[in-house]
């Protein structure tokens, strides 16, 4: 796995080892970054099931200012790490080690909003909707901010989550990816 993109490019990341984790495919990265306007101009991401925390060192790649990186798996956990190392970003990360109800809790305690939420959890526990509702009711998502899922194509995010508005969806193989903005 690469990164594809900004400061970054062509960098290798490790990876976790098995098959616990679903690394987002190159062609699928570079279309999400694509839509959402390739490049930032600052801003913070959240990416709420990191793996190996290759959304958001994309993110950070591109032109984020900072990454919340949450995975409630140590090994994963500690090949997000490397990486923040590896491309000498640790100080642009904060990594937690928890459930994603707790790291929002956290982040809503510390009144953090998001420029960029990716939410790829595994498919077979899956609560977007939730998360949804959950980063609307508290706030912590800016507007113009962007709110991206990765599930299987039979999943269906199509309404609105108070400011979250659904935008649209991409199908690639067996996966979808929606996109929804705050406005």
């Amino acid at each position: 796995m690469r990164i594809i993109a900004g400061k970054y490019a062509s960098r290798k990341l490790e990876t976790l080892k098995g098959q616990n984790t679903r690394p987002t495919l190159d062609k699928v990265k570079e279309a999400v970054f694509s839509s959402l306007g390739g490049f930032f101009d600052g801003g913070m991401v959240l990416d709420l099931y990191g793996g190996s925390g290759a959304i958001a060192f994309e993110a950070l790649s591109r032109g984020m200012d900072h990454a919340c990186i949450v995975d409630k798996s140590r090994a994963a956990i500690e090949i997000i790490r490397k990486n923040a190392k590896l491309l000498d970003c640790s100080e642009q990360c904060d990594i937690y080690p928890m459930s994603d109800r707790k790291a929002l809790s956290l982040c809503k305690d510390r009144n953090m909003q998001f420029d960029l939420v990716y939410l790829d959890p595994p498919y077979e526990r899956q609560h977007n909707k939730e998360i949804l509702a959950y980063l609307d009711e508290n706030d912590m998502v800016r507007p113009g901010g962007d709110v991206v899922i990765e599930s299987l194509k039979e999943e269906e995010y199509r309404e609105n989550y108070g400011h979250l508005v659904y935008r649209k969806e991409v199908v690639y193989g067996i996966m979808k990816i929606t996109y929804y903005r705050h406005q």
